[in-house]
């Protein structure tokens, strides 16, 4: 369709009667129109009441209604909504209302209430707390999550929702803020739980920090402290207009409190230690609120492997999208867009049931659709195009193109007589040049953005003369100027969005990666964006995996040719360094994700097995921080880990541990010890065992059940990663296994005459964990976050066995401090430990609690100790317990 077709067809659509009205009020007329009346005004097809001016010497309530007015409407449209061309007209119409499509958040399992019932764990699956549960539990609250994830959306729908109940707005208010959580399993209902919130109308204030950071701070190398976020508040209502209200709003935080919200710690810039005094700044401001409510937001990663630590505030972890999180937000979403008049009268149900169908019947973009920004692309590209791409690349090359299309795209007016006009022609039409010279002088700038960023976090500030200097360069309309083309960036939303004066950005750092990811796929392609990963792996590692994945559309060969330019050397080599483990790493997470490794070709095949021999080697490679251990082992499991000895059976390998006394449990010399190990005993076992070196894995499990045939009790026991500990089994479970291998196995050389295989008794597991001189971890020395999957490792999940060597006990079994805790043979008992008072009956009631060790992944390392146990009963399944198995002598010590 040619410009002038366009325009007429748009003319057509805007044709309606006239109208006429005398006096107050409002008249909508057209295809779905919507009017405002006085003190209002209508965009997008909604209503946006805009601040009211404040007069001189207004009083307090008019100034406190002004500033929430004005919060309202900062926070009322949901950000990126705007990428949904096929009904927009401006850029204020593409929005979506928050409130109206806002789905509430969960945070990761809680273990706060493990062990209320002093020495049980707790039975079926964890529960996750909302993400408004945890800020109405904790005072002062850090909450984390990946990019994408809604940290900031959550923020500003809070923001929204205590502004609209203190202005009495029906569609954001304390009701809306407190919505049933979504179900997996069910549909909503009246009599779902409301989410907690205790507080009342708090006062709320959002600071978005990267801004104070850029207008509200010293000069490098001076302190910062709570005066310079007062300060910045107050410059910032005064800009606004609404600085009169300041005195106020400081006098209600201190006295009666309020709720202060901090947005993107991580998106600080690391240049001139900005974000150590934006912490000096937090840390100051929080120790003279003691009314107040704060929160604080961050991306993960960025918080916890730097030392960012605040202290007094609690750490809360949003959870990727659940099934029913995914249902809730398509269907409001596009309930929403038909009741904005974008979609047909009575479409929407059918084409969100059409979507989510999509989404489930893909495992990949199932998987992106976890992540909320990423959904809210999705159901923008459904609605628009009628079909999804399943690979991640390629939505966000469709992302991409819609977020251009925005930026750039003609803007049109109607003047009185209802023709359309030209207010502003396209970019690339502005330029006089093609739109994919545009799209290229972007993909370079992204480029040379990410690569000069100061941090490797957030998205790149791009100077506007910088910006505007590229494009000025690109142009054959002798027409065009600075100052011109300012004005024409300055109020567009999209690909390009102005982040303060004079700066612009990406609205996310996925679409600069992308686009950089586009400009290093070009000539240099493999062997310039290798160099770069390996040097700086952590800044680079998601535009390898987009490069990857874009050159593989092309040619499925370009895969390997990037494998081979990101690891040539092998561990044995003398040459091998860091630069190798990293691209080792990446080498495998770009096979995993562009590789078909369902059709390897015969000269690829070699270059595959050497791939997984140099991921085996970084299992243990101690220049790699656990959670990057941990990726490798995911990363194995998909290519298939070669490793006999975790991914059978007959392969697995046992550690003896020599008859003898050793000292089982806590003495006081453990300050951290619970009464239920108390008191340190020795206790002897006078026959030599062998015990697993790992814990029974996905893999070894799921030979027994394909084995025997018989009907595991959950399903989700063999759907983890092969390579990774079982978890979802019962004791009894657990016990058939070990009965079914020492069928399979007698007779053979893997179990000596007279003994069979079984679950620890838990003296035998304690000693295998500890050896004779009683250590506390299975190591000598302190705890050591490196060498067991714990809480502070922050791994966050199961991790293949082999991740961490350097936990090994003193026989050489590993995994016995975290990962998962491990059934024994053992009934519940107070010590001292007495294998002959009847706790070594497997006959015994199956309500005695029978014995676990080893702590887990989501467990601190007070629990990790050789000494800590718990309690569960046998008939119970968790997502954090497994077990491993024991060859014994038949009667020894039973």
């Amino acid at each position: 369709m040619n410009e002038r077709d366009e325009l007429e067809r748009l003319r057509a659509e805007n044709e309606a009667l006239r109208a006429q009205l005398s006096g107050s009020g409002a008249i909508a007329q057209g295809k779905g129109a919507v009017a405002a009346g006085a003190g209002g005004q209508a965009a997008g097809r909604d209503i946006h009441n805009h601040p009211p001016a404040v007069p001189p010497g207004a009083g307090e309530a008019a100034l406190r209604e002004a500033y929430l007015c004005r919060l309202f409407q900062q926070t009322e449209s949901l950000a990126l909504s705007g990428i949904d061309p096929a009904g927009a007209s401006g850029d204020r119409e593409a929005r979506l209302r928050l409130d109206a499509v806002y789905t509430a958040l969960l945070t990761l399992g809680s273990d706060a209430n493990l062990g209320k019932r002093r020495n049980v764990m707790p039975e079926g699956r964890l529960q996750r707390l909302s993400a408004l549960a945890q800020l109405d539990r904790h005072a002062r609250l850090v909450l984390l999550g990946a990019p994408g994830s809604g940290k900031s959306t959550f923020v500003n729908f809070v923001a929204l929702c205590l502004a609209g109940e203190a202005l009495r707005r029906p569609q954001a208010n304390l009701k809306r803020l407190r919505s049933p959580l979504p179900d997996d399993d069910e549909e909503d209902g009246p009599k779902k739980k409301l989410q907690p919130w205790r507080h009342g109308t708090l006062l709320p204030v959002r600071v978005v920090l990267r801004e104070l950071a850029a207008r509200g701070l010293p000069g490098p190398g001076e302190r910062a402290t709570a005066k310079h976020l007062w300060d910045f508040i107050e410059t910032e209502l005064g800009a606004a207009g609404y600085g009169e209200f300041f005195p106020l709003l400081k006098k209600e935080l201190l006295e009666r409190g309020g709720l202060v919200m901090l947005d993107g710690l991580d998106e600080v810039p690391e240049a001139e230690s900005r974000r150590e005094q934006i912490l000096q700044v937090v840390e100051d401001f929080a120790a003279g609120l003691g009314r107040c409510r704060l929160l604080l937001t961050s991306r993960t990663y960025a918080y916890r492997n730097q030392d960012w630590k605040l202290a007094g505030f609690t750490e809360a972890e949003l959870a990727p999208f659940s099934r029913g999180q995914i249902d809730r937000f398509v269907r409001g979403w596009y309930a929403h867009v038909e009741a904005l008049g974008r979609l047909a009268p009575g479409r929407a149900a059918g084409q969100a049931e059409l979507l989510l169908r999509a989404i489930f019947a893909s495992e990949r973009l199932a998987q992106l659709s976890e992540r909320p920004l990423l959904l809210n692309l999705m159901a923008s590209l459904h609605a628009w195009r009628g079909t999804l791409p399943e690979r991640r690349e390629e939505l966000y090359a469709d992302a991409v193109e819609l977020l251009l299309h925005v930026w750039e795209r003609q803007r049109v007016v109607f003047d009185p007589e209802q023709r359309p006009i030209v207010q502003q022609p396209s970019l690339a039409e502005f330029l006089k040049v093609g739109k994919e010279t545009v799209r290229a002088a972007l993909e370079e700038l992204a480029c040379e953005a990410h690569g000069t960023q100061p941090d490797s976090r957030g998205t790149a500030d791009i100077a506007e003369d910088r910006l505007v200097g590229r494009l000025i360069r690109l142009s054959r309309n002798p027409e065009v100027k600075p100052r011109l083309l300012i004005e024409y960036l300055q109020d567009r939303a999209g690909l390009l969005e102005p982040r303060g004066v004079g700066v612009y950005t990406f609205p996310h750092r996925t679409f600069q990666e992308y686009l950089a990811a586009c400009h290093l796929t070009g000539e240099s392609f493999p062997d310039h964006l290798a160099e770069l990963a390996r040097e700086d792996p952590l800044r680079w590692r998601e535009v390898v995996l987009l490069a990857g994945a874009k050159a593989a559309r092309g040619a499925k060969s370009s895969v390997w040719s990037l494998v081979e330019a990101l690891c040539w050397r092998r561990p044995c080599d003398r040459e091998w360094s860091a630069a190798d483990v990293w691209g080792a790493q990446l080498a495998g997470q770009v096979v995993v994700e562009s590789g078909n490794l369902a059709q390897v070709s015969g000269p690829n095949r070699p270059k595959l097995e050497a791939l997984k021999e140099r991921l085996v080697h970084l299992l243990g490679e101690p220049q790699l921080p656990a959670a990057e251990r941990a990726l490798a082992g995911r990363t194995l499991a998909v290519l298939g880990d070669p490793r006999r000895a975790v991914m059978t059976v007959d392969g697995m390998e046992f550690r003896s541990v020599p008859a003898g006394p050793f000292w089982m449990g806590s003495g006081e010399e453990d300050p951290t010890a619970y009464d239920w190990e108390k008191p340190r005993h020795k206790v002897n076992l006078g026959y030599e065992y062998r015990i697993g070196r790992f814990p029974a894995t996905v893999a070894q499990f799921r030979e027994y059940v394909e084995a025997t045939g018989i009907t595991v009790g959950d399903e989700d026991s063999l759907r983890g990663h092969a390579n990774s500990p079982v978890v979802w089994v019962s004791w009894y479970e657990a016990m058939s296994f070990c009965r079914w291998l020492t069928e399979r196995w007698s007779g053979t050389e893997l179990l000596p005459p007279g003994w069979c295989a079984r679950l620890p008794t838990e003296a035998e597991w304690e000693k295998a964990a500890r050896g004779c001189e009683g250590r506390l971890y299975p190591w000598e020395g302190d705890f050591d976050l490196d060498r067991a999957n714990c809480r502070e490792s922050g791994v966050g999940d199961t991790s293949a066995v082999g991740c961490f060597p350097g936990g090994a006990s003193p026989y050489g079994c590993e995994e016995m401090s975290g990962n998962v805790w491990e059934w024994t043979l053992s009934a519940y008992a107070r010590y001292p430990y007495d294998p002959s008072d009847g706790r070594e009956d497997i006959e015994a009631s199956t309500k005695d609690l029978r014995v676990l060790r080893g702590g887990s992944y989501f467990r601190n390392s007070r629990f990790v100790r050789c000494a800590s146990r718990h309690g569960l009963v046998p008939a119970s399944r968790s997502s954090n317990v497994g077990f491993r198995v024991v060859l014994s002598p038949f009667s020894s010590g039973l």
